[in-house]
């Protein structure tokens, strides 16, 4: 039951977060006069020592030690004597921990947020200077339309752009102090919350002792934002993983992010996007699993609770790797221009030539019905979109003349798209520059957070 019980294998993550918690409440014990300025001295000296052992790897644990808080004011006593008993005095472990937690969701929370913007700033970057590569865009998996191969890339770092402003957003509802909550009643004895707040450089306090001890929203939509982010990651690594089969040859992951086969000497696997794909799977089950959790619970602290941190270090450091990884692919990424350009296919063109007829005053349900009537005589004629007559084309409306050969060039096809969003290189330059103000907001919004005392 001590082995199932204990969480120090893991909670251990949150040593440095918890003598930062308890150097706070020991000062907030001191204002309330519950402890001597010598023994605020003492404790924090004993803090301070207990937290050098922790960053230079000599702490050690004893096979008592429940959690990390039970081993932290365990070496303090040892290392100080019986004033480290006072530092628990109107604390509960259940406010402790929700504040560790918070601290270092808070911290993990920045670093992950540097991490999203270094790789859609590296998209950004690619997508400037590959504004002139064109290829196939694609719906249902069929090609549909022709693009700029920059226009794919920014598609995703949009999606990967809100993923970077919902994380901000998680982390201003983490950076509320639920410390001097007590067990559920609150704290009964002077203890100042503002003072707390200041110490530790938290925004809020938590309004409601009860909530506070057992409420785990915000680490439920930190996980939900892992799964969502997530998602756009594996989607975009799909995307890639088809690109850069023989089938389509459009790009070519860099030997550093990619491996040979053990029996087939000619492959090279893209085990770097495909272990982003498989990734997300995990995280989806992690915040399947603490809903789950949270759903059954009564009021208010319950030890089902202890389930949260794993779930939170691990998804945390997947986040991180995959992160990390997928910017060295983009940046490393090598693409096939020529083989993006012969994709390109006069049938792409159809959408096209049913606007050439719009343009010409036809209703654009008759011009679709046209240009449909063009496909199906090509087809039937067993030659491409491009190479029916003029004669041809009139017959099925006499609003086609000369100009039609504008239609057949796939230059001209996307810089029509020239409304804001679209393919064309304006509105792909204007892209550009609103994603790197977004980056320039978000880091303007949140700058590395400061230490707390």
């Amino acid at each position: 039951m001590e082995k199932f019980n204990s969480s120090i294998t893991y909670d251990r993550h949150l040593w440095e977060a918890d003598v930062q918690g308890s150097k706070a409440y020991s000062r907030g014990l001191e204002k309330a006069g519950l402890l001597t300025k010598a023994e605020m001295d003492q404790i924090l000296h004993g803090l301070d020592k207990v937290a050098e052992e922790w960053a230079q790897g000599t702490f050690k644990l004893n096979p008592n030690d429940e959690d990390i808080h039970t081993a932290n004011e365990r070496r303090l006593k040892e290392l100080i004597g019986e004033t480290a008993g006072k530092l628990h005095t109107g604390r509960s472990r259940n406010d402790q921990v929700v504040t560790d937690l918070r601290l270092w969701m808070r911290q993990n929370c920045s670093m992950l947020s540097a991490l999203l913007c270094e790789l859609i700033r590296t998209m950004v970057d690619r997508a400037e200077m590959e504004r002139d590569v064109l290829f196939p865009g694609y719906t249902h998996l069929q090609r549909a339309q022709p693009i700029r191969w920059s226009h794919w890339i920014l598609s995703h770092a949009v999606a990967l752009t809100r993923d970077s402003e919902r994380l901000l957003e998680v982390r201003k509802r983490i950076n509320v102090l639920p410390l001097g909550s007590g067990a559920i009643a609150g704290n009964p004895l002077g203890v100042d919350r503002e003072l707390l707040r200041a110490e530790l450089d938290f925004g809020a306090i938590t309004l409601n002792s009860m909530d506070a001890t057992s409420e785990r929203d915000f680490v439920a939509e930190f996980l939900f934002w892992a799964s969502l982010c997530m998602t756009h990651l594996s989607r975009m690594a799909e995307d890639l993983i088809l690109y850069g089969t023989k089938e389509f040859s459009f790009v070519q992951l860099s030997d550093a992010y990619s491996t040979g086969s053990s029996l087939m000497p000619q492959k090279k696997n893209p085990d770097s996007l495909e272990l982003i794909r498989s990734k997300a799977g995990r995280v989806f089950g992690r915040c399947a699993g603490l809903l789950m959790t949270l759903k059954g619970l009564p009021s208010t602290y319950n030890k089902d609770l202890q389930e949260d941190k794993e779930a939170v270090f691990e998804v945390s450091d997947t986040m991180s790797a995959v992160l990390q990884v997928a910017t060295g692919v983009i940046s490393t990424l090598q693409i096939h221009r020529e083989n993006m350009g012969r994709a390109l296919s006069p049938d792409m063109l159809a959408t096209d030539l049913a606007y050439y007829l719009v343009r010409k005053g036809m209703p654009f349900r008759q011009a679709h019905e046209a240009s449909g009537k063009a496909v199906f005589m090509a087809e039937t004629k067993g030659v491409a979109l491009n190479q029916l007559s003029l004669q041809e084309l009139q017959t099925i409306s006499p609003l086609f003349s000369g100009d039609v050969s504008h239609v057949w060039d796939y230059g001209h096809s996307v810089e029509q798209y020239e409304a804001l969003g679209g393919t064309a290189r304006s509105s792909v330059d204007w892209q550009i520059g609103q994603l790197r103000a977004l980056l320039r907001a978000q880091q303007t919004e949140s700058p590395p957070h400061a230490s707390p005392k």
